[in-house]
């Protein structure tokens, strides 16, 4: 049963407008004055018109999601978004090279890079919203809880009749405004650390030869990638400072280092390659401000950090790999690096710049 009637969807509604006009507040934090999920507060507006005085208007999309994620390059230049609840991460480019595989897609358009899980997408909008005397466009996804999974947004040179074809061919014929929501599973629990076959785990790691076969060492071996790492051998993991993270941007953009940016959720990845430049503190916020790539990062969210090492046909691959107090992960640093190239020098000497300052400050 839809968790939301009728008349408690006019009051969301109303309560949205009041608090945007009055403090303009964020979706993700009015949903949570409401104690409603975000997918429920966009539901709410479903068939209703900017036209008829409504500040938010949403559309409710088939649950296509793969082909809706393929019909995306002809609409150019989008906003990509993707976060989970300590990192945000924003990317402008082109969805071009749009795979899945069943329920896992690849978008492979250069700036646009994302691994998709579309298990976990519930519910998609089209969503049209006053902002600021304009009209804001965006395609908005949620998991079956209602919580973001993956945000896109029109761009001012994108194609608008492009996007308007996308969006009338998707339109689901439900447009109640009203959202089924279901708690997700809880995840399982850690096995204790005496269950787990260290030497086995430390002896696989050894004789990795992709990094992409990491996830399949966790699975092999039962443990979260935190449990991973607080079991590794010391020569490929080592515990960092988290108040050192701020000094590893800020020497990446320094020195113009091409990084690799992980951020994700249990739907979607998102990536950034290449260097970054304006490096900015607001608060508890570590902020990469750049023309066409940010990313907003809670550091008082970080509860440990790592500088994680594993072995390719390619050398060593280094990432610096940032946990929330969970355990869940909130973002991973790479070196920019292709498959058959060695990992950039560069890279690795700021890493190991960013131990020592780590090392000397904990002294």
């Amino acid at each position: 049963m839809p968790t939301t009637s009728p008349s408690r969807s006019i009051e969301i509604a109303e309560q949205f407008a009041r608090l945007r006009r009055e403090k303009n507040a964020r979706h993700r934090d009015i949903a949570q004055q409401l104690q409603i999920s975000e997918g429920e507060l966009i539901a709410a507006h479903a068939g209703l018109s900017l036209d008829d005085g409504a500040w938010l208007g949403a559309e409710r999309l088939q649950h296509q999601w793969p082909a809706i994620i393929a019909a995306l390059e002809p609409v150019g230049e989008l906003l990509a978004l993707t976060r989970n609840a300590c990192c945000v991460h924003e990317k402008t480019g082109v969805y071009r090279r749009a795979s899945h595989n069943h329920q896992v897609g690849l978008v492979l358009g250069g700036e646009i890079d994302l691994r998709v899980f579309y298990r976990q997408w519930a519910h998609g909008f089209a969503v049209r919203e006053l902002k600021e005397n304009t009209v804001r466009r965006s395609l908005q996804f949620f998991d079956a809880a209602g919580h973001v999974v993956h945000k896109i947004f029109l761009q001012a040179h994108s194609d608008l009749a492009a996007w308007e074809a996308l969006v009338t061919r998707f339109a689901d014929d439900d447009q109640e405004p009203c959202m089924n929501v279901t708690a997700l599973p809880a995840p399982a629990a850690e096995l204790p650390d005496a269950r787990i076959d260290v030497a086995g785990l430390r002896a696989g790691w050894a004789d990795l030869r992709d990094s992409h076969d990491f996830f399949a060492l966790l699975k092999q071996y039962a443990v979260s990638r935190l449990q991973a790492l607080r079991l590794a051998e010391p020569r490929f993991v080592q515990q960092l400072d988290v108040s050192c993270v701020l000094d590893l941007l800020n020497e990446a953009a320094r020195e113009q280092v091409a990084i690799m940016a992980f951020v994700g959720n249990a739907g979607m990845i998102q990536i950034h390659s290449g260097p970054v430049h304006k490096i900015l503190v607001a608060g508890p916020w570590i902020n990469i401000l750049d023309p066409r790539f940010s990313l907003h990062l809670r550091e008082d969210h970080v509860a440990s950090a790592w500088v994680v090492k594993q072995p390719t046909i390619d050398g060593l691959v280094t990432s610096v790999e940032l946990f929330d107090a969970k355990g869940d992960t909130i973002v991973m640093f790479f070196g920019e690096r292709k498959p058959g190239k060695q990992e950039l020098c560069a890279w690795r000497q700021i890493v190991d710049n960013t131990l020592r300052e780590g090392q000397l400050c904990a002294a």
